[in-house]
């Protein structure tokens, strides 16, 4: 037990790490939980994060000291609920953790992060399982090891985080209809092509070549989201469908879709770029822009049909691909930031372009391209 402000005290929490490590902390949200054990090293955007569906199915560890130090407001949250199955820091404030008591995700703090993201970066993502409230046991936490699931074994995982039918949005719009597949889709995607007067029609992770018909899109755009792209075979189908006919974009895990579909192959990093700090280099113009990055997996070939234009500069892996031929743009990375870096938000006019729309740098609103 340790102190709470109250003079109560908070019950003892455990962490029960792959390799048999059981870790005491302190109980700030109770529950029992299991996951890939994951950090992040974004100082801010723990809102943004907590509700970022590519956590489907991990535990998060944010390796910055104190979570919580502006409150948490609902206008920031990425969709309508904390996705990590737990989550772990050396201090939450009592904002954060009363937010994860109420939407019933475990959380647990007091204990040595720096240690937890040494562990990981020199081991690899772990599996993990936390027991945390008045009950809470070492063996508890052990039990909920034991259950874990591999992340490529969660081969239906799109269906846990992506929207149950079509959903319209800025329907009555005259600028270009983008097809989003949503694979597990962060809000500030949609609302960063509605900024451009897009008309964006949020699909299903399974949709299938009927549903992208009935929309007639000017782009097929396919989002990030949790887990192995090679169980995202839907969406690698309309990928296969619609390239050479229509333009094709994706983010984080769409790049990985695209890549899969045309003919080259995907591969799981040993603890994946997580954070709001990675520096992406254009192999084109030679610049280096900061960027924010949740991805587990990776390109580990691109195929003969697209080009890398973009690499990451610590480990070099792909972080942008294309096709000039094929009217295909992709990132590995989150152009639209939301927590910044900003630096990237042109990627959503890049993509408008490659149907023939363009947006004017002094408005967000998209505008026919003049045909020649």
């Amino acid at each position: 037990m340790t102190d709470a402000p109250d003079g109560d005290e908070y019950p003892t929490a455990y962490v029960a790490i792959e390799g048999g490590r059981v870790v005491e902390a302190r109980t700030r949200a109770p529950g029992r939980a299991r996951g890939e054990l994951v950090f992040t090293t974004a100082y801010t955007g723990y809102e943004e994060s907590l509700t970022d569906p590519s956590y489907e199915e991990q535990i998060l560890t944010f390796s910055y000291p104190l979570i919580g130090n502006y409150g948490v407001r609902e206008e920031r949250f990425e969709s309508d609920r904390v996705h990590p199955r737990a989550a772990v820091a050396r201090e939450f404030t009592d904002d954060v953790a009363e937010w994860l008591a109420d939407e019933g995700v475990p959380a647990v703090d007091h204990l040595d992060t720096r240690d937890l993201v040494t562990g990981i970066r020199e081991e690899g993502a772990m599996e993990c399982g936390i027991a945390a409230g008045p009950d809470a046991t070492p063996e508890a936490a052990r039990e909920e090891l034991a259950q874990c699931v591999a992340m490529s074994d969660h081969t239906d995982i799109g269906s846990q985080v992506s929207v149950p039918g079509r959903a319209t949005h800025n329907g009555d719009g005259d600028g270009p209809r983008v097809a989003l597949i949503d694979c597990g889709a962060k809000e500030s995607i949609v609302s960063s092509l509605l900024e451009r007067d897009a008309v964006v029609d949020v699909l299903p992770y399974d949709a299938t070549v009927a549903d992208i018909e009935h929309v007639d899109p000017d782009v097929l755009f396919i989002s990030n989201g949790p887990g192995d792209p090679e169980n995202f075979e839907a969406a690698a189908e309309l990928v296969e469908e619609y390239v050479g006919e229509t333009p094709i974009a994706g983010i984080c895990l769409g790049q990985q879709v695209v890549a899969n579909a045309l003919g080259g192959s995907t591969e799981k990093m040993e603890f994946g770029h997580r954070g709001v700090n990675q520096p992406v280099r254009d192999l084109r113009t030679n610049r280096v822009v900061m960027t924010t990055q949740n991805h587990g997996y990776t390109v580990a070939e691109p195929g003969d049909q697209l080009e890398v234009t973009q690499i990451n500069v610590n480990d070099d892996t792909p972080e942008g691909l294309e096709s000039d031929d094929l009217d295909i743009i992709t990132r590995q990375y989150h152009p639209e930031a939301n927590p910044g870096p900003n630096d990237s938000l042109d990627f959503f006019d890049d993509v408008l372009a490659l149907a023939g729309y363009e947006t004017d740098a002094g408005d967000t609103g998209a505008t026919k391209a003049p045909t020649n």
